[in-house]
């Protein structure tokens, strides 16, 4: 698959209207993905093997999207088989008093994935510039009255910017995904949420009112992948009105940057194979 077609280059200005939301690419069968979304997980579940193993880098996966998007299926779908141990998912809500008290990286550094593991962020600090600047909601902050002015959204991209380059200079390769689906798809799954008993817990009379916004979400997310997606942290915007379409198009690219690290089980000294002849004899002769 062309997962370039779904890169935001550095420096470009995203227009998100301009994107299909229900492109599948050259796949037309449902079925044809998902034995490749198999084939891909099993893939990925060898190189999170070898990158764990060889305890190196760590990686980052970012999720963003309207609600509705498929964000929860996404992750439970793409990362379904991979190893706990080395893995680590964080669903960022509104900040605890505590967070306000702190600057809005703080929460978000505390949770970075550690060497070896794939880190997984469901929403993220990009909230910061999303929902925040739809609502407005620095004037609840606890940020000096002097800081907040014209260009606080301009500063913001760039801190987020350079907190990333400092990730990936320390050895966090990060991949963000904008999960792109249509106002009217996302009408007809919160439908199916009221409608089916199972799903009616999904579905909150917020959801409705944000609506409301739409047009407004999606300027704040143009602005904010086009400011922050960086060759050391690009953003992919995922065609999201068809699920299988979108998880099959997130475990490529997932693929893709994991083999570019080329992980592999560590080497052992000659010192420390002759240990583990040792150890055989050892263990064979009881």
């Amino acid at each position: 698959m062309n997962i370039r077609k779904y890169l935001v280059p550095p420096g470009s200005g995203l227009l998100l209207k301009n994107l299909k939301t229900d492109d599948t690419a050259e796949f037309k069968s449902k079925d044809e993905a998902k034995k490749l979304l198999k084939k891909n997980i099993e893939t990925m579940v060898e190189l999170q093997d070898k990158l764990y193993a060889q305890d190196r880098y760590s990686v980052l996966l970012i999720f963003q999207a309207m609600d509705a998007a498929g964000k929860d299926g996404a992750i439970k779908n793409v990362m379904s088989g991979l190893n706990p141990q080395g893995t680590q998912v964080f669903s960022f809500k509104q900040p605890s008093k505590e967070e306000m008290d702190h600057g809005y990286l703080w929460r978000i550094n505390k949770a970075l994935p550690e060497r070896g593991r794939i880190g997984i962020f469901n929403r993220s600090h990009y909230e910061e510039v999303l929902i925040v600047r739809v609502h407005n909601l620095l004037k609840f902050s606890q940020l000096p009255p002097n800081l907040i002015d014209n260009k606080i959204w301009e500063k913001r991209f760039n801190q987020i910017t350079e907190f990333e380059k400092y990730l990936f200079e320390n050895g966090t390769v990060i991949i963000k995904f904008f999960l792109h689906i249509s106002k009217d798809e996302q009408k007809r799954r919160f439908l199916e949420r009221i409608q089916d008993p199972s799903k009616n817990w999904k579905f909150a009379a917020a959801d409705v009112e944000e609506r409301k916004y739409w047009n407004d979400y999606q300027k704040a997310y143009e602005e904010a992948i086009s400011a922050t997606s960086k060759k050391y942290s690009p953003w992919y915007v995922i065609p999201a009105d068809k699920k299988w379409f979108a998880r099959l198009l997130i475990s490529e690219i997932i693929i893709h940057h994991l083999k570019k690290l080329k992980p592999d089980y560590p080497t052992l000294s000659d010192e420390q194979k002759s240990e583990l002849e040792k150890c055989r004899v050892k263990l064979e002769s009881e």
